[in-house]
């Protein structure tokens, strides 16, 4: 195989790689049925001044299915942190016992359940984008390299298996996470 396009498949395999870890990292975001410390992930915290993640400012743990704490590295943060987690806006009510938060994580409704299946569909269609856009960059990188048409056809028929494989791969990780949203 030629060296260009070797060259073309392994950049749209590391696109679609990275789609796919950015799914992962979305799905991960959205809560399940049960208490988990990425569930504060997002959470952004005045740290002296500047905005830091909450994990670079305290413990978070889950001492059972329905509960997360936050324990702070330093007491005077309490405050800062019970803010951000309010300011991010994830339907949390952060209790401040004085030397950590704890957070209350209720048990999803019926609808709230569906919300979060919509919402994990809508991620893993922007997956999809991203994997066909891999695949429309690499087609155009395909034609415009100087190999003879049979290399061109061949390889673009490698970018379209690699581009199945991952839609498949997106779609089985879809119905992973739906099944785990729905389930109560």
């Amino acid at each position: 195989m030629n060296e260009d396009i070797k060259f073309i498949i392994d950049s749209a395999k590391e696109a679609m790689d990275n789609a796919m870890k950015h799914l992962e990292k979305q799905l991960a975001n959205i809560r399940a049925g049960k208490a988990s410390p990425a569930m504060l992930g997002s959470v952004m915290v005045d740290y002296y001044g500047s905005q830091t993640p909450l994990s670079q400012v305290a413990n978070v743990n889950t001492p059972d299915g329905r509960t997360i704490t936050v324990q702070p590295w330093e007491k005077s943060m309490l405050q800062e942190i019970e803010r951000g987690i309010m300011l991010a806006n994830l339907g949390f009510n952060p209790m401040n016992n004085g030397d950590t938060i704890i957070i209350n994580v209720p048990p999803l409704t019926e609808e709230r359940r569906r919300d979060l299946a919509k919402q994990a569909k809508s991620e893993a269609e922007d997956a999809k984008i991203g994997i066909r856009n891999a695949r429309k960059d690499a087609n155009h990188d395909i034609k415009d390299s100087d190999v003879s048409e049979d290399l061109q056809k061949n390889a673009e028929g490698d970018i379209q298996k690699l581009t199945d494989a991952y839609v498949k791969k997106i779609d089985d990780t879809l119905v992973v996470k739906e099944k785990e949203i729905m389930t109560v």
